[in-house]
């Protein structure tokens, strides 16, 4: 059965919709939705099968997967992450919500959770109001991947129809936010004492250094 192509408005997303979708994620389906960069995929954090299976989609081993925690806002993080000295939180608080992943080293839970042994996690809280909502209601992050193009150029697909005829039969839910951009987040590595950036993507950090 193909996905459904569900359009939800970007800005103030109809409640009754993004319900629905908590209700698939929650049953183990996989999402496609907007971020404030690029299109994400993503399941729930706490399924272990929808997780293997979207590791099937991207098609990456599940222990090496670079998947992302989108979280709702700050409180969401500490279970995730080892440890937040107070310099680390202030640059969060202050970069939060954006178009950056924060990389530090995962909590005991991660591992449990995953039943991967990872020892680092990213982090984000998207400044975009469909993923955190749906992430408010499920009351836990979704975990989460880019959506990539075979096209050189353009890498990263932008339309949401297009995505939904290339990802149709391998999700259930194909959100509609708009037009999405094609310039992934900027990620900024924790775990090595100083903040460093390790892909230059939409946010810039150096307001924060």
């Amino acid at each position: 059965m193909p996905a459904e192509l569900l359009k939800i408005h970007p800005l103030n997303p109809e409640l009754r919709k993004i319900n629905h979708v908590v209700e698939v994620v929650s049953r183990g389906g996989i999402i496609i939705y907007p971020t404030d960069t690029i299109y994400g995929i993503g399941c729930d954090l706490m399924n272990r099968r929808a997780v293997e299976r979207l590791c099937k989609i991207m098609d990456v081993k599940p222990h090496k997967m670079n998947l992302s925690f989108i979280c709702h806002d700050l409180s969401h993080i500490s279970e995730y992450v080892k440890r937040i000295d107070t310099p680390e939180f202030k640059i969060l608080k202050k970069a939060l919500p954006g178009p950056f992943t924060f990389i530090f080293e995962s909590s005991t839970q991660v591992p449990k959770i995953l039943d991967v042994n990872k020892k680092t996690v990213g982090i984000r809280i998207p400044d975009h109001a469909i993923p955190r909502e749906i992430v408010r209601l499920m009351g836990h992050p979704l975990i989460t991947s880019s959506i990539k193009d075979d096209d050189i150029i353009k890498e990263y697909t932008t339309d949401p129809e297009e995505i939904y005829h290339d990802f149709k039969h391998l999700v259930e839910v194909v959100v509609d936010g708009g037009p999405g951009g094609n310039v992934p987040s900027t990620v900024v590595d924790f775990t090595l004492g100083e903040p460093v950036i390790t892909r230059q993507g939409l946010g810039d950090f150096s307001p924060f250094l």
